[in-house]
């Protein structure tokens, strides 16, 4: 039995509990945190997007050594049908600064490389070690964890829960109820090996420049849901992920999808000839700004996927889950500074900073756009898809018939499948939840 007590337990290492628990490390505080797997980041196999500001507020010279993969020259949005898809891209030789703003990252690597930071700057780390549930004292209040280890009860003035989406410490101790299918993702991914020159020259880039491409429409068979690729250095992330409650609804399989989604035409040429070596699937949190649960309480605060912090909009998740990890060891160190108890009072001060940052203001921006993508999936993931395919055949397609009468048939199959009304319906939806 480990007898001493903490300052502060984290209870996971992912990027929000390696925020926190760097952050805290980096105060002097006495930090435990704790992880299931083999080491920070064995769970995960799957390639991410890493926003450089937010890592620089942790670890400012991160560049020197951190295992990145390329930093992303290009953006491409695709909106798909079976046989085809319109594409909107961003390209810019200004992301080719001394400072890149955006990596690929293989979660794998980089946790283990961000857990030994933590370790680093202090904290004591222990793998492999499950917790079971919270330690609470006759009156509710949090007072350490219990662990599948011998007598593997542990104190500490507050713990951190950064157990991610589907950890259950919050939900078995009555903290917060368990995510519901709508508001929750399930997405598969694989990893596509393939030398280096090849995939430069299937994407374009040169160096160690990267690209995204980021794909809906008929890929999720009316579910909602996206695909994504990203381009790394000798390898390509590939994946699609669509809400729990749609794959009960519908009886799809995440495989399914996956398996269309590789072999549709804009992609398969993209992973020709690839091995792939890796296959995860991995819940994320998409209920937004409305499904953020209890933020603090008696001895206790979430952070990241737990606290379901994910922009879905913009694909944003490492961004939030590091910058919530940070903002809440911030606010336990200001608290324990003042030598305060850590009540749910005086922790409240951690969602009054995670209120004024860009995290709370940008999920709130879009508190109505989960609700509106998952009851008109239909439309935005199927029929929109479907019908803007048909109008670009039509506009580029030159056989002989009048350029006046193909604009008459692609205005009457929009009117056709969702009728005056039903047009300006969707776009009036569409533009109040975007605001």
């Amino acid at each position: 039995m480990i007898e001493e007590k903490f300052d502060v337990i984290v209870v996971g290492a992912g990027m929000a509990g390696n925020a926190a628990a760097l952050t805290l490390a980096q105060r002097g505080l006495k930090v435990l945190q704790l992880e299931r797997g083999e080491y920070s980041g064995s769970k995960n196999v799957q390639g991410a997007i890493l926003y450089a500001d937010m890592l620089e507020k942790l670890i400012p010279d991160f560049r020197e050594d951190a295992p990145l993969e390329r930093h992303l020259v290009e953006q491409r949005f695709w909106m798909m049908d079976g046989r085809s898809h319109t594409g909107l891209h961003y390209r810019s030789d200004d992301f080719n600064e001394e400072k890149p703003n955006r990596y690929t990252i293989i979660r794998a690597q980089f946790d283990k490389w961000f857990s030994q930071k933590v370790r680093e700057a202090g904290a004591t780390v222990l793998c492999e070690t499950t917790v079971t549930e919270l330690a609470q004292d006759a009156y509710g209040k949090v007072i350490g964890v219990r662990t599948d280890r011998v007598d593997g009860e542990i104190h500490a003035d507050v713990v951190v829960l950064a157990e991610g989406v589907n950890g259950l410490l919050g939900t078995r101790a009555h903290l917060r109820e368990r995510p519901k299918p709508d508001k929750v993702a399930l997405a598969v991914k694989e990893m596509h090996f393939l030398p280096r020159e090849t995939i430069e020259a299937r994407f374009n880039l040169k160096g160690d420049e990267g690209v995204v491409i980021e794909a809906a429409g008929t890929i999720s068979r009316g579910m909602t849901g996206m695909g994504f690729i990203y381009a790394n250095k000798e390898c390509i992330s590939l994946g699609i992920g669509c809400l729990v409650s749609d794959f009960q609804r519908t009886g799809e399989t995440p495989y399914g999808l996956l398996d269309r989604f590789k072999r549709h035409p804009s992609v398969a040429p993209l992973i020709e000839g690839s091995e792939v070596k890796e296959y995860a699937a991995h819940l994320i949190p998409e209920g937004g700004f409305k499904a953020i649960p209890q933020l603090y309480g008696e001895g206790w605060v979430v952070v990241g996927d737990a606290a379901q912090l994910n922009n879905a909009i913009h694909r944003e998740g490492s961004n939030l889950a590091m910058t919530s990890g940070r903002i809440a060891a911030e606010a336990i160190f200001q608290v324990k500074s003042r030598k305060d108890p850590m009540t749910a009072e005086n922790l409240s001060l951690y969602k009054t900073m995670l209120d004024q940052s860009f995290v709370i203001k940008d999920l709130k921006k879009y508190k109505d756009m989960p609700a509106l993508m998952h009851t008109q999936s239909q439309n935005f993931f199927l029929t929109y898809p479907e019908l803007v395919s048909k109008a670009m055949q039509n506009f580029l397609r030159v056989d002989g018939t009048p350029k006046v009468d193909k604009e008459k048939t692609t205005f009457k199959s929009f009117i056709k499948a969702r009728s005056w009304s039903g047009l300006f319906g969707d776009a009036f939806r569409l533009a109040r939840a975007w605001r």
